[in-house]
């Protein structure tokens, strides 16, 4: 795995690339400081950047499993198909909650087995692209819709990075936030810093601020304060597993951001790819929630802040059930006051497996 230094300055849309037969990935724990490629050649370092959060973000994650199946048959040539189920397996093992990942894979292995020619590497990394060229699309789309949603100029939360960085491009829920900056519907963006990882801090801010739409960051335990000032319109939030009745799993943090909207009439928006619904899990409690060392809690900056002997529970993801959320928007269309019915009915007009 090498490392590339960059020093002009990059968007979010340039995050994962492709090129000269490897992939180079942002590395998204250094920024805003630094601007750094790592450079992946097989699906080991890609499994690896997956775990250790080069690459966070369920879409962006998916997208980047993809290109690791290349890789592994790029790497095992003539003996691919041998090697190919236990490097999906890593690359499954990297991440457990972010169901895009499990989608790409499948969507690549089912290509895998139709492959009959010798050039299943030029036939799989086409597949990889069109998965990224579509998430972008399905972002852009996604941003129309919840856009519309916006009847009147306000201000809004967003929790965690659902941008260009997590995704292929243009950005989940900061593709809302983006859509709608540009008609006139959102005045101004409070980013929730988002601990332990700090990606509204590090991340969004550094997005919405590259494209000049104002944000202010506010400490996770402000978000409530900040809604009571009567100025919030809706809070906007990305996903990385949706469940059959509407249930949605997202960064830690994200309920009780719900349960606050809730209480001072604050609409609540998730904006996610088709992808990110998963029919087999009947409600949140079917959710696998991730959970990361301790000290990524008891530590800030890579300096230890909490006090020795004292443990820490560091859950990555928490579930917000549905009757909190008041629209689920995909790129195939827009759920309001979801249920497992209307989940149903959008899964069988998607032409996805209900």
């Amino acid at each position: 795995m090498e490392t590339l230094f960059l020093d002009k300055i990059i968007t979010g849309d340039d995050a994962i690339v492709w090129q000269d037969d490897a992939l180079y990935l942002l590395d998204q724990r250094l920024l805003p400081a630094g601007v750094q490629f790592i450079r992946l050649t097989n699906a080991k370092q890609t499994a690896d950047a997956i775990r250790d959060m080069v690459v966070r973000g369920a879409p962006a994650i998916g997208i980047t499993a993809a290109y690791g199946v290349v890789l592994s048959v790029m790497q095992h040539s003539d003996r691919w198909r041998e090697a190919l189920q236990s490097d999906v397996d890593l690359l499954a093992a990297a991440r457990p909650t972010a169901v895009n990942l499990f989608w790409a894979l499948r969507r690549m292995q089912q290509l895998a087995n139709e492959i009959t020619d010798d050039n299943a590497a030029a036939v799989l990394l086409r597949e990889a692209q069109l998965i990224h060229q579509q998430d972008i699309a399905a972002n852009r789309r996604m941003g129309e819709l919840g856009a519309a949603l916006i009847q009147q100029p306000t201000c809004v939360i967003t929790h965690c990075n659902a941008g260009a960085l997590a995704t292929g491009g243009y950005g989940t829920a900061l593709g809302v936030i983006r859509a709608g900056f540009a008609q006139g519907s959102i005045k101004h963006v409070y980013a929730d810093e988002t601990r332990p990882w700090l990606q509204g801090t590090r991340l969004t801010a550094w997005e919405l601020h590259q494209d000049n739409i104002p944000v202010s960051v506010i400490a996770d335990v402000a978000a409530a304060a900040t809604m009571a000032r009567g100025d919030i319109g809706w809070v906007i939030v990305g996903s990385d597993r949706i469940a059959a009745n509407g249930d949605v799993a997202n960064k830690i943090g994200t309920y009780q951001l719900a349960i606050a909207a809730r209480y001072h009439g604050v609409k609540f928006m998730v904006a996610a790819p088709i992808s990110t619904i998963d029919p087999d899990a009947a409600s949140g409690a079917d959710i696998p929630v991730e959970e990361r060392d301790p000290e990524e809690v008891l530590s800030c900056g890579g300096h230890r802040v909490g006090a020795e002997g004292v443990t820490a529970w560091n859950p990555v993801f928490d579930v917000t059930p549905a009757e909190l959320v008041d629209a689920i928007v995909t790129e195939r269309g827009v759920v309001e006051a979801p249920n497992s019915e209307k989940m149903a009915e959008l899964l069988s007009e998607s032409g996805q497996r209900n």
